[in-house]
């Protein structure tokens, strides 16, 4: 592992391109978290005594020599929430200078091809944050300034128009906004594939924002070790439809929810709401589930998921099966569903 210091906007004008594998949760900063940051950069840039802010790590792998001087990809293992976020804040900062004169040496042409795009790359090398699912297809369309998408992602969508709105506030002094994202700093950390364990690294990060979620844990615990080929063919078969018949807002709370009723089945123990990732490692590790493999593990846990949603989200498409499961829901018979 090697960790430097490093001015935000340098990082990312020399990385070539950042990539959020599928097994990483999907954007989910706020409008809380977002206005936190905005706060920390209008605070520095108004405050000449101010040298430097500080908004995180970003954790990333890659093969080879593990240095963003190389040209191949970065795949980000803790970082996502504030390179995102800070894409789109300079994608409507670029928006908002206009055809304007140059704003602390920023133009938009300046801000697009430094720090969003690679202008001299084609196809998904153009752009410099490559997210995944839906989020890419999202942040992709900002970045052409075409339509979104019919199926976007509403987190970025609402933080966009959020910037937008903060920089059409601070239209007569974006000079302050510029020079406090200047002074942006991250920690630069990379990792080495043979030597860094980026499982045990990804658990143990306390991101600044949202922390990881049982389901953002168990999801990375399954996935992360395996082949990309692998890993894109369970997540697209399995884990991707459990997301979407859970819900883009609600995925991590019914998640875990329903992980704990999925562990009581199976383990025959009840495990607390706050150490069901625990639980699940142990019976993930055991002999018999072991053996049968990943997939089976990921097929079973897809297979309860429906008759999860089936009963406490009010999916099930059999008539007498769905009244039945609307009186557990009217009484709150949680404790039914296992």
């Amino acid at each position: 592992m090697k960790a430097t210091e490093a001015k935000l906007l340098d990082f990312l004008k020399k990385s070539p391109q950042f990539v959020i594998p599928i097994y990483q949760r999907t954007y989910s900063w706020t409008e809380k978290e977002v206005r936190q940051l905005w706060d920390d950069i209008l605070r520095a840039g108004q405050n000449d005594d101010i040298s430097a802010h500080f908004i995180g790590s970003v954790v990333y792998v890659e093969k080879g020599l593990y240095s963003i001087s190389a040209q191949s990809p970065l795949l980000v293992i803790d970082g996502q929430q504030r390179l995102t976020t800070v894409s789109l804040l300079i994608a409507a900062l670029a928006s908002a200078i206009g055809e304007g004169e140059p704003i602390e040496g920023f133009s938009p042409r300046k801000l697009r091809n430094y720090y969003l795009l690679n202008p001299e790359e084609e196809g998904e090398h153009h752009f410099k944050l490559i997210l995944s699912q839906t989020d890419k297809a999202s942040l992709i369309s900002i970045l052409k300034d075409a339509p979104r998408p019919k199926e976007h992602s509403i987190r970025i969508t609402e933080n966009l128009k959020l910037f937008q709105e903060l920089l059409a506030g601070q239209k007569e002094d974006l000079q302050t906004v510029c020079k406090g994202i200047a002074k942006l700093m991250v920690v630069d950390i990379s990792l080495d594939r043979d030597q860094d364990n980026p499982q045990l690294i990804f658990e143990s990060m306390n991101s600044t924002g949202r922390e990881l979620s049982q389901a953002d844990l168990i999801r990375n615990f399954i996935l992360m070790g395996l082949e990309p080929e692998l890993q894109t063919r369970l997540y697209e078969s399995y884990w991707r439809p459990m997301e979407l018949a859970f819900g883009q807002e609600a995925y991590t709370t019914h998640f875990d929810g329903f992980m704990r009723h999925y562990l009581t089945v199976r383990t025959g123990e009840i495990p607390k709401m706050g150490e069901v990732y625990d639980a699940f490692k142990k019976h993930a590790r055991s002999s018999s589930v072991a053996n049968a493999g990943v997939e089976s593990l990921v097929a079973e846990l897809h297979a309860y998921a429906g008759h999860f949603c089936a009963m406490a989200l009010g999916t099930e498409e059999d008539s007498e099966l769905n009244r039945a499961f609307h009186d557990l829901r009217e009484l709150k018979v949680d404790v039914a569903y296992p």
